[in-house]
């Protein structure tokens, strides 16, 4: 296929947008618009931080079928603030200590989980048993273990679970995806993801190991491991890893900078992937034997782009709007319409569990300073 003439449409039917031969990244056909007065499902947001507050409440406007209903956060005047502010009663704020009283509310259908990593497990545990879904941000958890009592919790609690990987609802990412697995850019050889930011504050609890469980990899490390596997339509057989870390920096005193990873994959495609919080990089590069993909900025809010070229960035795409508002309000409605059809989430938690599985191989080979298999191989 000559990426130079190819057209790029996004079409007005999700699914059609998407990898078919990726069944857990395809994105679910949308369900049709409620009609009026029809219930809209309702989510208690947990943590009232930078992402749940200023990134994830924002988005309910844009939703179809998903509202905000309840907020829960150890601070009660900022609760209540955001409460009123959302057309929220009192009543609809919760404590941490109190969280467990959800169950009684019947507005409460899915809980949000912004939480620190190390909390993901029990508030996602103590949600399913109050009989409520979960949407709990990545990574899923701190350690494979958790990942598998979370899944547990909810299966026994016949509740689903999903994991926040917004990518897989964003345009150029689920373009990307589909190009890939269209042959556009021949067969695939090399996909390199590099993710990071420049963390300054030595004291924001993403540096704490117990927070956090880890340092980039555990945060902007998800982003260039997912990609290596959505875009390859992969599962990794082997992986070999390297940290660099100044341990002399305040910031690096507990947990790791960069550090920076190679997977193998079964057709013999090969992935390059680093995350840090030294740098700002934010970039996936898809080569084939007869073209490229390329995204740069690659996974952030807004303001991504992509290219398409035999060997560089010959032409730019720009999709134009989608059946989407926003990647974050089909995130949100996408559990929603998952409830109300009885389908699985396509970022089940057993998604997560696949990340963690390799998330904790990488920093066993960085540690070791060897290969790991992933396939059962010795």
């Amino acid at each position: 296929m000559d990426l130079g003439r190819r057209d790029f449409l996004l079409s007005a039917a999700i699914g059609s947008i998407v990898p078919v031969a990726l069944t857990p990244h395809a994105l679910a056909q949308g369900m049709p618009a409620p009609k009026p007065g029809e219930r809209k499902l309702g989510y208690a947001i947990v943590g009232l931080g930078t992402y749940g507050l200023g990134v994830i409440i924002p988005q309910f406007v844009n939703c179809t079928h998903s509202r905000l209903v309840a907020v829960v956060t150890g601070d009660a005047a900022k609760g209540r603030k955001v409460a009123a502010e959302h057309g929220l009663s009192d009543k609809a704020v919760y404590s941490y200590a109190t969280f467990d009283s959800i169950r009684d509310n019947p507005d409460v259908d899915i809980v949000y989980v912004c939480l620190p990593n190390s909390m993901h497990a029990e508030y996602t545990i103590r949600a399913a048993k109050a009989g409520k879904h979960v949407m709990c941000e990545k990574p899923m958890a701190i350690s494979v273990a958790e990942c598998e009592s979370m899944i547990a919790a909810c299966k026994a609690a016949k509740r689903k679970l999903m994991i926040g990987y917004r990518c897989h609802f964003e345009a150029f990412n689920l373009e990307a995806m589909r190009l890939a697995r269209a042959g556009a850019a021949g067969k695939i050889r090399y996909v390199r993801s590099e993710h990071g930011f420049v963390q300054r504050d030595p004291s924001k609890w993403r540096l704490k190991r117990a927070l956090a469980g880890g340092g980039s990899l555990m945060d902007m490390g998800v982003y260039s491991l997912q990609a290596a596997r959505y875009m390859t339509g992969e599962e990794p057989i082997a992986v070999t890893a390297r940290e660099s870390t100044d341990r002399s920096d305040p910031r690096f005193h507990e947990v790791e900078d960069m550090i920076e990873w190679t997977l193998e994959f079964p057709s013999g495609a090969i992935a390059g992937c680093q995350s840090m919080y030294s740098a700002n990089q934010n970039h996936i590069l898809l080569m084939g034997d007869t073209g490229r993909i390329e995204l740069e900025p690659a996974t952030r809010y807004d303001g991504n782009h992509m290219w398409t070229g035999r060997d560089g960035r010959e032409r730019e795409l720009t999709p134009p709007p989608g059946p989407r508002a926003t990647q974050f309000a089909g995130q949100l409605d996408h559990l929603a319409e998952c409830i109300l059809t009885g389908r699985e989430p396509i970022v089940s938690g057993e998604e997560g569990l696949r990340d963690m599985r390799i998330v904790e191989a990488i920093y066993r080979s960085a540690r070791e300073g060897r290969t790991i298999r992933l396939d059962g191989r010795a």
